[in-house]
């Protein structure tokens, strides 16, 4: 007796024979079928990781085409290039004359190196754009950190990105960025003058910065970007993608559309969305001409020159900070603070708060849990309050770095600008704090008043006896849960300094100070709505008079269906 097994139908089509080949060899059909069946969140906002994602891939497409015409070298050379014809005959480096032969001769040069420039402003603009959004929403939270940490190294290595492909067409511009690059190093202790001599192979400007920028610019930092984004990538999917609140949203499921089609089809469609205004910005918007500067020159200094956008707090934080009295000689060496605190503290103080402040808020929060279901800004005054100043302090160093265009074109004194704007950068930050702060709280109350009163109507309606009521209206379901469903936290509850015994509790100063932090961060808080007080805002023995007397003379009109007074 013999038993024949069905075996599963061969595949005929070429296409469905090679995925065959593949998936019994890599078993990728399990991998590709959890993809398609996963569930991504539906909201505007979570578009803005894919316009950082699309712009990245714009900056190689269009990187990989200069590259071709682009030569790294310092060496100097005569431009006999028919345009621009004011560089005709002048000694330039070769990188430069290459950059311009490359905007002016090749055909779509031009419009390859303005795409690139706009699609860098755009890639770091949305980065941080993308940044605010998560650290607002709470979207670092555990088991996110890691993430969060991937991101802010993301963003570094996209500064890093954009200063070292703005300074190698070698103009006045980038070179006059090079040049307070060497003294901003410099300004380092003890190290700062080692470290500019082996960064630009001598005194500056040497003779090799612009080949080592182009090495660091198309291969390192590029690679880097590359590998940290499939990181990124692999633990949103890992960990599932955030979703906002809103009824039936909790940690332990995901509401949204599958990923193939309707995720994908939405991807596919922003990546063109994003290519086509990218490249009708390149075609049409002009930026960094720089045969309009010149070649650079160490001897010349611009007036009126502006870095990028991502780069103007630096340029800002270097133009505020004072300089008489604060270089000091200490055992032969020059301590340049002036240079050293604008550029090196101010800064690393930044991503050092971008870096600790997950590990830093669950530390405070005493919350270990996983979170999957984002914060309302509002309902987290402090985070919110503390994310708002950190941006005013950056608007303040960037205007800043412009204080020389807004005295030229408004007519006002460039010391009296400066001198404002040390003030506000000091001023400001708190201001915005505590104005975010109460502006939260106060929301948090209004929702409070919301979910126990409804919404006001404007209907004023009269009892029998001559008593004028308003009548609200009541908040639905979805709108309760939303304005109800979050956690206030307390502040940090620590064990006594001494134990049963008197003897002093070993830790108890450093609970102390993380109970004082966290009192900072919860001491001013709203509490959510209750069951309890919800019930007993809806027990008013006046609704029902005033169903039961709905449509008659002594009411002023009829109240509608689920109507109630207050």
């Amino acid at each position: 007796m013999s038993t024949t097994i069905n075996s599963p139908a061969e595949p005929t089509t070429p296409a469905g024979k090679a995925a065959d080949f593949l998936d019994q060899r890599t078993k990728i059909g399990v991998l590709t079928k959890q993809l398609v069946r996963k569930v991504f969140p539906d909201h505007w906002s979570f578009m803005l990781g894919e316009i950082a994602l699309f712009s990245f891939v714009v900056l190689l497409l269009t990187g990989f085409f200069l590259t071709m015409f682009f030569e790294p070298s310092m060496e100097l050379t005569e431009y006999h290039g028919e345009h621009p014809a004011q560089l005709h005959g002048q000694l330039m480096s070769v990188a430069f004359a290459s950059t311009v032969e490359m905007s002016w001769e090749v055909r779509g040069g031009l419009l390859m190196r303005q795409m690139h420039h706009w699609a860098a402003l755009v890639f770091l603009a949305s980065m941080v754009v993308h940044m605010m959004r998560v650290f607002f929403t709470g979207a670092f939270r555990k088991p996110r950190e890691l993430n969060w940490l991937v991101g802010t190294s993301l963003l570094i290595l996209g500064l890093g990105a954009g200063f070292t492909g703005y300074s190698l067409p070698d103009d006045v511009l980038s070179g006059n960025g090079l040049r307070i690059t060497d003294g901003v190093v410099k300004s380092i202790p003890v190290i700062g003058s080692y470290m500019s001599y082996f960064i630009f192979g001598g005194e500056f400007p040497g003779e090799h910065i612009i080949p080592r920028l182009f090495t660091l610019h198309i291969l390192l930092i590029p690679a880097l970007i590359l590998a940290l984004i499939g990181v990124h990538l692999f633990l949103m999917v890992l960990n599932k993608h955030t979703q906002y609140p809103g009824g039936g949203r909790t940690d332990k499921n995901v509401v949204g559309v599958p990923a193939v089609p309707v995720f994908a089809t939405k991807m596919v469609g922003n990546f063109f969305i994003i290519f086509g205004v990218l490249a009708l910005m390149g075609g049409t918007m002009a930026i960094n001409n720089v045969w309009n500067y010149g070649p650079y020159d160490p001897s010349l200094v611009s007036a009126g020159a502006q870095p990028d956008w991502y780069m103007l707090f630096l340029e800002g934080s270097l133009r505020l900070m004072p300089g008489q009295g604060t270089e000091w000689v200490i055992a032969g060496y020059t301590l340049s603070l002036n240079v050293l605190i604008p550029a090196v503290v101010i800064p690393g103080m930044l991503f050092t708060f971008l870096f600790v402040y997950p590990f830093l808020e669950a530390k405070v929060t005493g919350d270990h849990r996983e979170h999957h279901v984002l914060d309302r800004p509002r309902n987290r005054p402090v985070r919110t309050a503390l994310g708002v100043a950190f941006l005013t302090a950056f608007i303040i160093l960037a205007v800043a770095g412009s204080n020389d265009l807004l005295a030229t074109h408004f007519v006002m004194s460039l010391n009296a600008i400066t001198w404002a704007l040390r003030i506000l950068f000091f001023v400001g930050p708190v201001l915005a704090f505590w104005i975010t702060k109460r502006i939260c709280l106060g929301l948090q109350r209004k929702d409070r008043e919301l979910v126990l009163h409804g919404h006001e109507t404007g209907r004023i309606v009269r009892f029998a006896n001559g008593e004028y009521i308003e009548v609200h209206r009541p908040v639905d379901e979805q709108e309760r849960w939303l304005r109800v469903n979050y956690e206030a936290y307390r502040p940090l509850e620590i064990a006594p300094a001494t134990d049963a015994r008197g003897v002093r509790r070993k830790g108890y100063r450093s609970d102390r100070r993380w109970q004082r932090i966290s009192r900072f961060f919860y001491e001013d808080r709203v509490e959510p709505v209750t069951p309890a007080e919800l019930a007993a805002a809806h027990a008013h023995g006046e609704h029902d008079e005033i169903e039961a007397q709905r449509g008659t003379p002594e009411l002023v009109s009829g109240s509608a269906s689920g109507e109630r007074e207050h």
